[in-house]
């Protein structure tokens, strides 16, 4: 049980407090996206045909803690599809009550009841304060990802 919180899916009247999160997750990447890509990304979390989805850590009061991004797909390595965690953040100021880990076990038991056979997720090498919690949750592999 989750002490203060629960995790669900994102509604269309959480966009403006994911959209802050959303802005401390690229702050902490130092990254910037387009407008239009948040847009989009936000607009495929509602649509059905859309294999994206979102999951939100909402406190008693309804304000939100963190999120995280989701993308179901096939692979050539199974029959079932695998989930791509793609996304994971929790706010600075709710961090170290188990928001990640409850994202987390959130998106295991999504994957479980769509029978996803793989849940896979990326995170920088000098982030360890993360990769702390992912050795305890998940098995790293080994794989190094390389990109164009």
């Amino acid at each position: 049980m989750n002490e203060g919180f629960v995790i669900r899916e994102a509604q269309q009247q959480d966009r403006p407090a994911w959209e802050a999160l959303w802005a401390g997750y690229l702050e902490f990447y130092n990254s910037e996206l387009p407008h239009a890509v948040t847009d989009a990304t936000w607009s495929r979390f509602h649509d059905p045909a859309e294999p994206m989805q979102c999951l939100v850590a909402e406190d008693e009061d309804g304000g939100l803690l963190g999120f995280t991004n989701i993308v179901f797909h096939r692979g050539t390595w199974a029959i079932g599809d695998f989930c791509y965690l793609e996304d994971l953040f929790v706010a600075p100021t709710a961090r170290n009550r188990g928001v990640a880990r409850a994202l987390i076990e959130a998106v295991y038991a999504l994957a479980d009841q769509y029978g996803a056979e793989r849940v896979y997720w990326l995170t920088h090498e000098s982030n360890t304060t993360a990769r702390a919690l992912y050795d305890k949750v998940a098995q790293n592999r080994g794989f190094i990802q390389y990109r164009r």
